[in-house]
């Protein structure tokens, strides 16, 4: 397997470190939707990163259905909780998680790629609000339940791999001190092995 895409993009890099948690073999190319989008265009027409080529030559995108199709080829090493309660509350974490990604990318694409007078305000506060209510949840969700590195699921990465992007991304949009929680929640999960092997760069 070839996993295509940037470890600054949140979605390629919670791949990543999923293929690697779960031991599956693979390889990786930093090919850019921005600076190289002729290369990447041969890979995958879309354009859409992350981008799994397969090893039959066909290809898969979209972070989500891509660890769906990796859970379905190894359903013994599944980053998912196989049962209620505690799947249902994974996928409550990880859709904050993949929340606060979407508001972050879309801010940065905001802040970074459009330019200054084409944008707008109003938008840009909307998406601000979103952000900090799926940090303002996840917060308070580890307030009532801590998550554990001896039981690591795919909402503990994403959302590990959401908090870094947006303090590297986003350094001013938040008041980050105001969640602890998810900062010691980021510094421990940084730490890993899988992590550490998967830089955010």
């Amino acid at each position: 397997m070839q996993l295509i895409g940037m470890l600054d993009s949140p979605y390629v890099r919670r791949v990543a470190i999923s293929l690697r948690l779960m031991a599956i073999p693979f390889s990786h190319r930093a090919v850019s939707v921005f600076r190289h989008l002729a290369e990447f265009q041969a890979i995958n027409p879309v354009v859409k990163a992350p981008t799994l080529i397969l090893d039959d030559g066909s290809t898969l995108m979209d972070s989500t259905l891509i660890l769906d199709y990796l859970d379905t080829l190894h359903p013994e090493r599944s980053l998912m909780p196989p049962a209620l309660p505690q799947r249902q509350r994974a996928l409550r974490l990880l859709g904050l998680a993949l929340a606060a990604m979407e508001k972050s990318v879309q801010l940065v694409y905001e802040q970074r790629v459009r330019p200054e007078d084409k944008r707008h305000q109003p938008w840009q506060e909307r998406v601000s609000a979103q952000l900090l209510a799926a940090y303002g949840l996840l917060e308070q969700e580890l307030g009532r339940e801590a998550l554990s590195l001896n039981s690591l699921d795919q909402a503990g990465i994403s959302i590990a791999v959401a908090w870094r992007f947006s303090r590297e991304m986003l350094p001013q949009q938040l008041a980050w001190d105001d969640f602890p929680l998810l900062q010691q929640w980021s510094a421990q999960a940084e730490a890993l092995p899988a992590f550490l092997a998967t830089p955010f760069e």
